[in-house]
């Protein structure tokens, strides 16, 4: 999956829990991602075809379990990498926020476990 893909479905995992919701809708994805609603569409026509949402012609959109799987993977690289950086290495909280963005699609599965299980061992 791209990076892009990634993206998208942490943004709707994102925005659900945010609303309390499974359902979201294509308008708070591209506020959320600072992006157009065209290009959420062509995402989720992609998503979509690859069984990670289900979506009704430009209805609401929920993750599938494979879909749920996906984001809560991304979301938790993302939230852990943002904590050391900005916690345990006191980077700025915007730059932390960038570089955990940057970092979360590309970090080895064994980095990202040691590094998880260090946030683990710092938070006590």
């Amino acid at each position: 999956m791209h990076k892009s893909g990634e993206d998208y479905l942490e943004a709707i995992l994102v925005i659900s829990r945010e609303t309390f919701s499974p359902r979201v809708r294509t308008t708070d994805v591209a506020h959320h991602l600072g992006v157009s609603k065209p290009s959420v569409s062509r995402a989720m026509s992609i998503l979509r075809n690859d069984g990670y949402i289900e979506q009704e012609n430009y209805g609401d959109i929920i993750l599938t379990k494979k879909g749920l799987e996906v984001a809560e993977k991304v979301y938790n690289r993302h939230t852990t990498l943002t904590f050391f950086f900005r916690d345990i290495l006191k980077v700025d909280k915007e730059l932390a926020e960038h570089d955990a963005c940057l970092i979360e699609h590309d970090i080895s599965e064994e980095s990202m476990t040691k590094l998880q299980e260090f946030v683990d061992s710092y938070k006590g």
